[in-house]
């Protein structure tokens, strides 16, 4: 009676539990992977993630408007859009406007 049991329940895991488990080792071997691929393309600085800051922008229309060149060229750079404008000062500034500004504040 226990050598049936021992049988069935041995006879039961390798069917139902192995492919659970290789596959889930297959998973994790990839997530492994992908991560070293990250951290090593991180470290040379090639990863090209975008990364939302954990703030939005506060400034007023006024702010904007008064903002120095290499503020706004910052804050661009902060939220991952410096390459999306290039131009005079102004129109850097109405990009940011019209980007962190909503309708009823412009």
């Amino acid at each position: 009676m226990a050598l049936r049991w021992l049988f069935k329940s041995a006879f039961t895991r390798a069917l139902v539990h192995s492919p659970d488990e290789k596959h889930q080792n297959n998973r994790q071997n990839k997530e492994g992977k992908i991560a070293q691929k990250l951290d090593s393309q991180t470290q040379r600085g090639t990863a090209r993630s975008f990364q939302v800051p954990l703030h939005y922008p506060r400034f007023m229309k006024i702010d904007y408007e008064k903002m120095e060149e290499w503020k706004v060229d910052m804050l661009l750079r902060e939220y991952g859009l410096e390459n999306h404008i290039k131009g005079t000062l102004d129109e850097k500034r109405m990009f940011a406007m019209g980007t962190f500004l909503w309708p009823d504040q412009l």
